[in-house]
């Protein structure tokens, strides 16, 4: 995205060199019309007069000989062709529907998460910064729109809601407001709310009492809503007429379970570690003796007991993250998972993010980290996968997973096994949102530029350990880059031998 911004600009440049292109030849017509503007007013006072000068009849036959082929060929000229060549050159790179689509749904599910109304959005109050970024009615009217062609009726209400506050604001914009109050109205219909279904269709009736829709709905929704009074024997109270705000309507459940719990970490709002305090400490850590961390230990620090999750300062320099970065972005590709009923690998909303692997081969930097991990680790990486380098950007996340296999092995796992541990890289600060957080015992974990955290997958007895469904919550404001690589089993009979239980 941050290239576009810069194709934005060059397609700014020659925009501007077509109007001043256009401007010139507008000139230079203008020219034309006035010079001969005055000559014909001179030549038709008295034509014959005006001939009689033999200088007069030679310059009009070079005139309507040449001059006006010239003319003709500049009026026909287009300055346009430059800036049409331009845009067709970057025009396969633009954004499409779905990516617009996409952006919008991103909004939304961080107006979820972080628990946002709209009109913060709109006026670009975030969490962690101040700017000047705001939605129009328009774009309010679009963002509802998307929910609404999406079936999701909850933020279509939210989203027209706030298109209609900015337009009765006074705000300018192409959207009518009986646009906005025919997708409210049904909108609100389909939350359940049949008094302010109908109070909003009877707005829109009087701003457009021939809309046909609008008065059928209307008949429908008073049928309905009296049947349901009747039987309820109860007598019709007028919907308010204030605006509907954030937590009028219950947002409808989905295919998460922990959604809620999920969703309170990535607000920071875990579970405070007054107890635990105690029990997490801060270390050198010189991988068991490694040669190469004898003389510069790293610095280890708990991030929580049970399971045991720690993060390492100072694993990555500036320039290994800028190299990592430079290496992964032009590999960098949507995030795919597998799907659990036939095993291919595909994208999905609960993961939206870019990712590329890297190999040792592909520089030394890359090799120099995968060394730096096997040392740190005291784990071979020899049977690891690649180094995984993923870009979170828009509403970027990956809903809680498992990174150990519950499901048949497919090859590869079958020769190395299943993935041991997480060693997970972060490549960049996020200035809100992002956290690494852990649904199972509340643990969030926040990005830090050029640390690291770590944890085992799976028990001593190889058996997975449940606790480690973890999350990458929606970046608010940033973009986080991580880097990551998930250790397997073989190899490492000898560095973390089995336990006597199954959950040592």
């Amino acid at each position: 995205m941050t290239d576009l911004l810069y194709t934005e600009k060059e397609l700014v440049q020659s925009l501007r060199e077509y109007i001043k292109a256009e401007e010139t030849k507008l000139a230079s017509v203008k020219s034309w019309a006035n010079k001969l503007d005055a000559l014909t007013r001179v030549s038709t006072t008295d034509p014959e007069g005006y001939l009689a000068h033999p200088v007069n009849a030679y310059k009009l036959m070079k005139r309507l000989n040449t001059e006006w082929n010239e003319l003709e060929s500049l009026v026909l000229q287009n300055p346009s062709d430059g800036f049409i060549s331009n845009m067709s050159v970057h025009r396969q790179y633009f954004p499409d529907e779905e990516d617009e689509t996409g952006a919008a749904k991103a909004l939304m599910r961080l107006q979820d998460t972080y628990q946002l109304d709209s009109e913060a959005f709109s006026k670009g109050k975030l969490p962690g910064m101040q700017s000047d970024a705001f939605l129009t009615v328009d774009d309010c009217f679009d963002m509802g729109k998307t929910a609404y062609n999406d079936a999701d009726y909850y933020h279509a209400v939210l989203w027209m809601q706030q298109s209609l506050k900015q337009l009765d604001a006074g705000e300018e914009a192409a959207t009518t407001k009986a646009e906005i109050l025919d997708y409210l109205s049904y909108s609100v219909y389909q939350m359940g709310d049949l008094p302010r279904a109908i109070e909003l269709t009877r707005r829109l009736v009087a701003i457009d009492p021939s809309h046909q829709r609008a008065g059928g709905n209307l008949r429908y929704f008073e049928k309905l809503l009296f049947k349901q009074l009747n039987e309820l024997n109860q007598a019709y109270q007028p919907a308010s007429e204030e605006p509907i705000q954030l937590g009028t309507y219950n947002r409808p459940k989905d295919h998460l379970p922990e959604r809620e719990t999920y969703e309170a970490l990535c607000r920071g709002e875990g579970i405070k570690l007054v107890r635990k305090r105690s029990r997490l400490f801060c270390r050198y850590q010189d991988g068991f003796r490694n040669p190469r961390l004898l003389l510069k230990p790293m610095k280890e620090e708990d991030e929580w007991d049970s399971p045991h999750i720690v993060r390492y300062l100072d694993v990555l320099s500036s320039e290994e993250i800028d190299k990592i970065k430079e290496l992964a972005k032009p590999r960098l590709a949507r995030a795919t998972v597998r799907d659990p009923k036939t095993g291919v690998l595909t994208t999905a909303q609960y993961r939206v993010s870019k990712s590329a692997w890297l190999e040792g081969e592909d520089d030394p930097v890359i090799a120099r980290v995968n060394q730096r991990i096997e040392d740190i680790t005291g784990l071979t990486v020899d049977t690891a996968e690649l180094l995984q380098v993923a870009n979170y950007g828009v509403g970027g996340q990956y809903e809680p997973h498992y990174d150990f296999s519950r499901r048949p092995f497919d090859s590869n796992l079958k020769v190395d096994g299943n993935r041991l541990a997480t060693f997970l890289n972060y490549m960049s600060d996020v200035t809100a949102g992002g956290a690494t957080v852990f649904p199972d015992f509340g643990a969030a974990i926040w990005p830090r530029k050029g640390t690291a955290v770590f944890w085992y997958n799976l028990f001593k007895s190889g058996e997975g350990d449940y606790r480690t469904r973890h999350a990458a919550c929606p970046v608010l404001v940033g973009s986080k880059w991580v880097s990551n690589k998930w250790i397997h089993e073989r190899g490492q009979e000898f560095r973390r031998p089995c336990g006597l239980t199954e959950v040592d």
